[in-house]
């Protein structure tokens, strides 16, 4: 499993918020809101949404969750790839 943030902030910004919060995964730079767009995510400031994408191996999108609570997310995630069969390694 891998996983990463993507944000419509500089990369300055993104490394601050990184040491600031002791990420521990990628935080990718969309400060164009290219992907953002793409995902149909990008909103009308030209912000991301707060949004969720689980992407299979295959490479297609399995679930956008649209729900997505700043501290329930992890949680949110060990539910959602639960129940998109993702098997949980001890």
């Amino acid at each position: 499993m891998k996983y990463f943030m993507a944000s419509t902030d500089d990369i300055e910004t993104n490394t601050d918020f990184a040491k600031k919060n002791g990420a521990s995964f990628p935080i990718l730079s969309d400060p164009k809101g290219l992907t953002a767009e793409i995902y149909g995510i990008k909103s009308i400031l030209g912000f991301a949404k707060r949004r969720t994408i689980y992407i299979n191996p295959e490479g297609k999108i399995a679930k956008i969750d649209a729900d997505v609570g700043v501290l329930s997310a992890g949680a949110d995630m060990v539910v959602n790839l639960e129940s998109l069969g993702v098997k949980k390694i001890n």
